[in-house]
């Protein structure tokens, strides 16, 4: 059966996954109320579309603090790839630069930054970080990711503590033996690292917005917060000097009865007032989502679960088709609803 639209393949990585490890990419905190209502808002969005625009020339090209990409879609960081395809992180990254848009690196890679850099040397990457209770471990993963080439950081701020996934809690999910954190491999002892492949306690709870400063101190990149959800909290975002916000809530991982990040959306927008880009992650399935996203003031639209059901189908092979299919129902739905262009 030919894979038309992301549902086919998430089909095929629900029924080819081991039970196991499709539930740790599906799982949401709690009742899952967040990760499907990120799904459900988007239906309940209504286009007012525009005839007679002359839609022969459509061109869906923009850009991310300055670095052009080929389409509105960015992949979003999500941990442990090899649990997908076996080269995991380094099919992700080559997948992201044969599409031409930006690939954020998770802390929680199953292959080094320096592999995922060396996989896809002119790809356009950006590192999402954790801060860690052993500052100078972050500090040195700053450094590193900033040496290879990787052009923005990406702080995720809402994980003081990790949600609970009941699904995973039910099934004793544990990393496979031989796979590792590979960015923290060698720090710790094995023997006391938790499922997710990391020792107990090891994200540093008391995370605040000086965090920003500290990081600007380390590191000359760019800045995004990710994890925002309020006007309040975008508004302290700018006050404090980041480059960009991602409204996120974590794909429904964290805290369950939180907005759907398409509502949250435009609330952030309109306090920002474009004095930093905003981007959206969460429940994007087509590409009418990601212009809706875009219509609602997004810069551009990052999606997580997807990638991991291409990466589940056929490897980077997979994932640049989940790419393309975006792209080329994104261009449908501008051509329908008479939108030409996104960049300045």
């Amino acid at each position: 059966m030919p894979m038309i639209c992301l549902s086919d393949f998430e089909d095929y990585a629900k029924q080819y996954l081991p039970k196991t490890t499709w539930d740790f990419f599906a799982a949401g905190a709690d009742e899952c109320c967040t990760r499907e209502d990120n799904i459900l808002a988007y239906k309940r969005i209504r286009f007012r579309p525009r005839m007679l625009r002359g839609m022969s020339v459509i061109d869906t090209k923009t850009t991310l603090l300055g670095t052009e990409i080929s389409f509105p879609v960015g992949i979003a960081p999500t941990g442990f790839h090899q649990l997908a395809w076996p080269d995991g992180e380094k099919s992700t990254a080559r997948a992201a630069a044969a599409m031409n848009t930006c690939y954020i690196t998770s802390t929680y890679s199953t292959c080094t930054v320096e592999e995922i850099a060396a996989a896809a040397p002119r790809g356009f990457r950006w590192f999402q970080l954790y801060i860690h209770r052993n500052r100078a471990l972050t500090a040195q993963l700053v450094q590193r990711v900033e040496a290879l080439g990787f052009q923005g950081l990406v702080f995720t701020a809402d994980l003081p503590y990790t949600g609970k996934r009941r699904v995973d809690i039910h099934n004793n999910f544990q990393l496979p033996p031989h796979m590792k954190v590979k960015n923290f491999e060698g720090n710790f002892e094995e023997n006391i690292c938790t499922e997710y492949g990391l020792p107990p306690n090891f994200i540093d709870p008391s995370i605040n917005w000086n965090d920003i400063y500290w990081l600007k101190s380390l590191t000359s990149l760019p800045i995004i917060v990710k994890g925002i959800l309020t006007r309040e909290d975008a508004d302290l975002a700018v006050r404090h000097g980041v480059q960009g916000i991602i409204v996120s809530n974590h794909g429904g991982r964290q805290l369950d009865g939180g907005p759907a990040t398409i509502d949250a959306l435009v609330e952030v927008v309109d306090i920002v007032q474009d004095k930093v880009e905003v981007y959206v992650d969460g429940g994007i399935r087509t590409g009418s989502d990601v212009l809706k996203a875009l219509a609602l003031g997004a810069k551009c639209v990052f999606i997580g679960r997807p990638v991991l059901w291409g990466l589940t189908y056929k490897g980077e092979e997979g994932l640049q088709e989940v790419l393309q299919i975006l792209h080329d129902e994104l261009r449908l739905s501008m051509a329908l609803a008479g939108k030409i262009f996104f960049h300045d």
